[in-house]
């Protein structure tokens, strides 16, 4: 979407119409079939005042941003999935949602996108139309506008039907401090839901797994309820969105970079019946199978305010050891070291344990403990609870 190509605003005139019915090289050329894919396909979905004048960048409004925080938060994502339509959404799905979700986990608000698309020649125009109608949608749900963006187009081979880049900004308000980074020991861990949905859906989309089954993606913009949580524990100490590793991952990021060990009742982590079943099938851990409208949350053992039933779980799924530790001692047991065999039950701590419960019914739950290693406490299947 590049204004060289285009009138200055689009306003005055009507719009082109695409009427081809696949993608071609044309319409990456900057001609004339180039400014009508644009206009029609994409402007024509995502058109808002920003976007409308199709220059070649977005101009935002510094005064009112600096209305919501004091701080601005940026990322940027690329989505390549196949299928690209799956149970529970499609390529644009994961492409607005996905970045939206980025963003929300540091405690912005998200606000503004914008999308980069490379078509794969002879690419169907219907097809672009659906997973622009996709992003069109979650952007409408998640309260963002996609205010810029960029079309290229390649030739047949040069990709696989359609990769999407979005980039994102949203404004953190003042006070909030979110990072990998603040996981302390005692914490509390939760994630929103059941886990492994998202990579289970697009296993059976592929034809991977022979199953009969309404497994359905996951995806889903998560800032209404990032807010939520921000509204009811202000302290949350860590958060993200357990997308392409899963669950694990994103513990094991924890960890490292709050140089914890973090412990999971692997009977409390909730998940479908069917993914279950799906991962004994294929031999996979859930805790890796990706998800993409799920977050992970560390947070205080105790809210600051007396009212915040969320951030204080209302009963025990690990039991506290009997004896703790000094905080000084920053060990991890050898047995939840990368590569051993610890047993699904055993524990990586070394300094106190904790009590976790889920925010809708069923917990996933762990405990932070210092450690004197950035790694991870544990690879093997068995052992991979200990730290994700």
């Amino acid at each position: 979407m590049n204004a060289r190509a285009h009138p200055a605003s689009l306003t005055p005139r009507r719009r082109a119409t695409v009427r081809d019915e696949h993608v071609t090289l044309a319409h990456g050329g900057g001609g004339k079939a180039m400014r009508n894919l644009i206009e029609d396909v994409f402007v024509g979905a995502f058109d808002n005042p920003l976007l409308g004048p199709l220059e070649d960048q977005a101009v935002l409004p510094l005064a009112a941003l600096a209305a919501l925080g004091d701080r601005l938060a940026f990322t940027t994502d690329s989505y390549v999935v196949s299928p690209l339509f799956f149970n529970g959404g499609d390529i644009g799905t994961l492409a607005v949602a996905g970045t939206v979700n980025d963003l929300a986990v540091s405690g912005a608000r998200p606000l503004f996108l914008s999308c980069a698309v490379v078509i794969e020649e002879g690419f169907p125009v219907e097809a672009l139309r659906r997973v622009v109608a996709s992003m069109k949608s979650v952007a409408a749900e998640a309260r963002v506008q996609i205010v810029t963006g960029d079309t290229k187009v390649v030739e047949r081979g040069a990709a696989d039907k359609l990769f999407i880049n979005t980039a994102g900004i949203g404004v953190v308000p003042t006070g909030v401090s979110i990072s990998a980074a603040n996981a302390r020991p005692g914490d509390v861990v939760i994630v929103n839901g059941t886990l492994g949905d998202h990579g289970t859906a697009i296993l059976i989309a592929r034809g991977q797994l022979a199953l009969e089954s309404d497994i359905a993606s996951d995806c889903r913009p998560l800032a209404d309820l990032v807010a939520a949580m921000l509204a009811t524990c202000p302290a949350i100490h860590c958060l993200r969105d357990a997308t392409r590793g899963g669950v694990a991952t994103v513990l094991n990021e924890f960890a490292a970079s709050s140089q914890v060990a973090i412990r999971i009742d692997e009977t409390a982590v909730p998940l479908r019946e069917d993914v279950k079943g799906a991962c004994e099938i294929l031999g996979l851990d859930p805790l890796y199978l990706a998800n993409e409208g799920k977050l992970v949350a560390i947070v205080p053992p105790t809210p600051r305010r007396a009212s915040s039933p969320r951030c204080a779980p209302t009963r025990p799924v690990a039991t506290p050891p009997s004896s703790v530790p000094s905080p000084r001692r920053r060990t991890v047991p050898s047995s939840c070291a990368p590569g051993s065999a610890a047993s699904a039950s055993s524990t990586c701590w070394s300094a106190s344990s904790c009590r976790a419960s889920a925010e809708r019914a069923t917990p996933c739950t762990s405990s932070a403990s210092p450690a004197t290693s950035s790694r991870s406490a544990a690879s093997t299947p068995t052992a991979r609870r200990c730290a994700g």
